[in-house]
């Protein structure tokens, strides 16, 4: 099969790219090559390069710039979607498509998880962007996968646990406050990406929850990823409140892989075994990327 990865160079995109897959032919195209949010350019791109499945990484991650950068974040996470999903039923081919733990509010008692079929209600635009793509997806795709994760990182881009080490080696005796009021699931992209590959044969259809098990704080999870590379530093916990943002990020992002798992296939171990595997493979590959003297 011919497989053509929008949003190719970012953080899950490069990682989906670089998963080795038998007898498929993956082509990975970043915003420059693919811009979604043209329908011209799209179905152009689709009738060029025939692909029978098309996975859309691509979208307009800033989420506190999406408050103000509506129109952007609209035409990338909304109608971007709703060209691709155009473009490939034309095509004849399969839809998959990266969404969040954002369409839903957080309001969830912890630690209770969301389902597949559980009612959303964003609070951000961000939010309100990305489920908007979902639903042009759901109106006029009739083959898609719509996998919701949450809480990303990787080693190609920037991400959260990158941060924490970036600012814990460049000052250890600074004492960093980290957000210990909303929970999820730390989810490594190579480990998605192995999971989307599944989907390339899998009979699943829709909605579809995709991230690591087991859950925890932001602060938890940066004090465990600290601890596992070895490094000095200094963590306090705070409260959403002592940290505000522009957009309302929900207190409750733990998403459960219910068809996942009822359908046998999923490939997700805990967050911890994630971050340790992590850690193991590109320990000094992430030291040395974020050293200060780098």
């Amino acid at each position: 099969m011919k497989i053509l990865i929008s949003g190719g160079q970012g953080q899950l995109g490069h990682d989906v790219g670089r998963i080795p897959a038998s007898g498929h032919n993956i082509i990975a195209l970043g915003s420059s090559e693919l811009d979604i949010s043209d329908l011209q350019t799209v179905q152009k791109v689709i009738e060029q390069l025939q692909p029978d499945i098309l996975i859309n990484c691509a979208a307009y991650t800033a989420v506190d710039k999406c408050e103000t950068e509506k129109e952007l974040a609209w035409k990338v996470n909304a109608t971007g979607p709703e060209n691709l999903a155009k473009a490939m039923e034309e095509r004849g081919g399969r839809l998959i498509h990266i969404s969040t733990d954002y369409v839903f509010d957080g309001n969830r008692k912890i630690p209770a998880a969301y389902h597949e079929y559980d009612p959303v209600s964003p609070l951000s635009e961000y939010g309100r962007s990305k489920l908007a793509g979902e639903e042009a997806i759901g109106r006029i795709s009739t083959n898609h996968v719509i996998l919701r994760t949450a809480w990303l990182y990787g080693m190609h881009g920037n991400n959260f646990l990158k941060t924490m080490l970036r600012l814990s080696l460049a000052d250890p005796a600074r004492e960093l406050k980290v957000v210990n009021d909303q929970y999820g699931s730390l989810t490594w992209t190579h480990s998605l990406a192995r999971q989307i590959h599944t989907l390339f044969s899998a009979d699943i259809q829709g909605i579809v929850h995709a991230t690591a098990d087991g859950s925890s704080t932001w602060y938890e999870g940066a004090c465990y990823f600290l601890k596992s590379m070895g490094v000095p530093f200094r963590l306090s916990p705070c409260t959403t409140a002592e940290y505000p943002t522009p957009a309302h990020r929900p207190a409750n992002s733990i998403l459960a892989n219910s068809r996942l798992e009822e359908a046998g296939i999923s490939v997700f171990q805990t967050w911890q075994q994630d971050i340790d595997d992590f850690v193991k493979q590109h320990r000094a590959e992430l030291l040395l990327e974020v050293s200060p003297s780098a």
